[in-house]
């Protein structure tokens, strides 16, 4: 999602008294201005982005105090060695001169990182500088994903209307209100957006989550080049998540028919008069959760046509029963 702007470098990376003092604050021992690098970039904004959300004004300045302290990594890989930059300052700014795809003022989430200067960072400061590291994207969970056209939570009641479709005039979209965790910031080759990108979800106990986003990003550079040429490891991890998919595809075709027959045979045992050829043709053209919801109104009616005796309701629960045969009463 987000929009998020390339990296502001400061000039020369210097560092004022009043940075100095914030930096100090995440450091064991008090630094000197010669010892750190610092630069701001754009983490997010609220405008639309191509996934068709976006962050609310709310939810920027909710972010701009869960990014204090977070670390900068590399694509989005949460292990130590990639850690290379640390945020220390954060505000929401408005730019009215920048034009919005809704017509709203454009705000965007504006932060200072610093970086120690050392042989080992030498080369990335240099790349930020020159304009070579210039593409961040962030990590962050929300609470809500918000319908623009009727509100709708679509994490607890999701609504009819679909991301891109026009509403009034309007596309609708879905709006990521209430930010619970922010969990890194990134530098990103290949960004989901145009000009950056971003990533929504986390995925700390998914094996296959490094492979997947590893996927998106050839996708997107698919999209935006129409050519790419890949790696081995790339070949053989697309090679994978395609028998993956193939296999659940699979999976989920084995389920529908199921559930398709098992509709037809509780329509015909609970419908008098039902026509088999008609039935099926019509299970033909649910699809998975059309055929539940028939499938319970059917086994409704089933068990009012067939009443079972041997499942006591309310009030029959002692009905005269052996006590050597307590221990199976249902």
């Amino acid at each position: 999602m987000i929009k998020c702007k390339e990296l502001i470098p400061v000039k020369g990376g210097e560092v004022t008294p009043e940075q100095l003092e914030r930096i100090n604050r995440y450091t064991r021992r008090s630094l000197g201005a010669e010892e750190v690098y610092v630069f701001s970039l754009i983490l997010c904004d609220n405008e639309v982005d191509r996934d068709l959300e976006r962050f609310d004004d709310e939810a920027l300045e909710t972010l701009g105090q869960l990014f204090l302290g977070r670390t900068g990594v590399f694509d989005h890989a949460p292990r130590a060695e990639n850690q290379s930059a640390r945020i220390f300052g954060a505000r929401v700014e408005a730019e009215p001169e920048t034009p919005h795809s809704l017509g709203m003022e454009y705000r965007c989430l504006k932060a200072w990182a610093y970086m120690v200067r050392c042989d080992k960072t030498a080369d990335l400061i240099l790349e930020i500088d020159a304009g070579i590291k210039k593409e961040v994207s962030v990590g962050c969970a929300v609470e809500a994903l918000l319908c623009s056209a009727c509100g709708a939570d679509q994490k607890k009641a999701p609504c009819a209307h679909k991301k891109g479709e026009r509403v009034e005039g309007v596309p609708c979209h879905h709006i990521l209100h209430g930010p619970t965790d922010a969990y890194e910031w990134s530098f990103v080759a290949v960004p989901a957006q145009k000009k950056a990108g971003v990533v929504k979800r986390y995925h700390p106990q998914n094996p296959n989550a490094k492979g997947q986003e590893e996927n998106m990003k050839l996708q997107k550079l698919f999209e935006e080049t129409g050519d790419v040429t890949l790696t081995a490891a790339q070949v053989a991890g697309l090679e994978k998540e395609y028998r993956e998919l193939a296999e659940l595809a699979r999976a989920g075709g084995e389920y529908l028919e199921s559930l398709r027959r098992d509709v037809v045979k509780l329509a015909l045992l609970s419908q008098k008069g039902m026509d088999p050829r008609v039935m099926e043709g019509v299970a033909a053209r649910m699809d998975a959760g059309e055929l539940r919801a028939f499938q319970k109104a059917f086994a409704a009616g089933l068990e009012d046509r067939f009443p079972l005796p041997q499942l006591a309701g309310p009030g029959r629960e002692a009905e005269a029963l052996p006590a050597a045969n307590e221990a199976f009463r249902i």
